[in-house]
């Protein structure tokens, strides 16, 4: 927003600005996401596309909850694994 006497514009009118911007912004992304569901439609695999976009979300799925569900291993267990294997890896060679 501009202001005639050069003022700076407050935290109020950039808040409102900042919801209008966003707002435009899902206003395009909805027309646009319209009338790629009005292509998908005339497809003649659509049953086949539902079925392979169904599963990839499902992988993406388990990878996310994978990721972040799974904490990492803790830090002396991996060094009392390695401490061993080296222990072990020395007691057979000599």
């Amino acid at each position: 927003m501009t202001h005639h006497d050069g003022r700076k514009p407050g935290l109020t009118e950039d808040t409102v600005a900042l919801v209008a911007g966003l707002a435009d912004l899902a206003v395009c992304g909805l027309s646009s996401a319209v009338g790629g569901v009005s292509g998908l439609l005339r497809r003649a695999d659509l049953g086949d596309l539902l079925v392979d976009g169904q599963e990839e979300t499902k992988a993406r799925g388990r990878l996310l909850l994978n990721r972040h569900a799974a904490g990492a291993p803790a830090h002396l267990e991996v060094l009392a694994r390695t401490v061993t294997a080296r222990s072990q890896a020395e007691s057979g060679s000599e």
